[in-house]
């Protein structure tokens, strides 16, 4: 158990992921997520859809999902480490306009997923158990260890949600 994050653990914005997961076990959910029954149910051909013109497809939803995953658990090892140097912020529109998701595979895209989720899982199971509660800066504001496990597991939550209701 990992007990949920204060409202002094994360900037408010991020509560809209943290409070995508239900209960005390962000672990669990980032396991479980691994196999989320909608990532085998798209088509490669449906994967490419986009429920308007200027929104991303779902290859690049995905992208992002997996892109952000990386940056959370990035955040997540800093603070744990005890390094102080702030990290910058993420901007999410530059990375998705540089990754030309769309050129890849659905199938790529998913076991990248798969393969980016089997190592932030390892890395907070690894983690000491003082390190949960330790603390840094990214993006101008303050989160601990066990909120960015949170995020993570909401994000993409949040993600599949947005998939099943505007784009299947």
């Amino acid at each position: 158990m990992i007990p949920r994050p204060q409202t002094s653990e994360a900037a408010s914005y991020y509560f809209t992921y943290i409070n995508q997961v239900i209960g005390d076990d962000p672990l669990g959910s980032l396991e479980t997520q691994i196999k989320e029954p909608v990532l085998s149910s798209i088509s490669e051909e449906k994967s490419l859809h986009r429920y308007a013109q200027d929104k991303w497809s779902i290859r690049q939803v995905l992208n992002h999902v997996t892109d952000s995953e990386r940056t959370f658990a990035f955040r997540a090892l800093w603070f744990a480490r005890g390094f102080e140097a702030p990290l910058p912020s993420y901007d999410q529109n530059a990375a998705a306009a540089s990754a030309d998701a769309d050129k890849v595979t659905w199938a790529a895209h998913v076991e990248e997923f798969r393969r980016v989720r089997l190592s932030t899982l390892s890395l907070f199971r690894n983690l000491p158990t003082e390190a949960w509660t330790r603390s840094g800066i990214a993006s101008d504001n303050r989160f601990t260890v066990r909120a960015m496990a949170y995020i993570i597991a909401g994000h993409f939550a949040h993600h599949v949600k947005v998939v099943r209701e505007r784009y299947l």
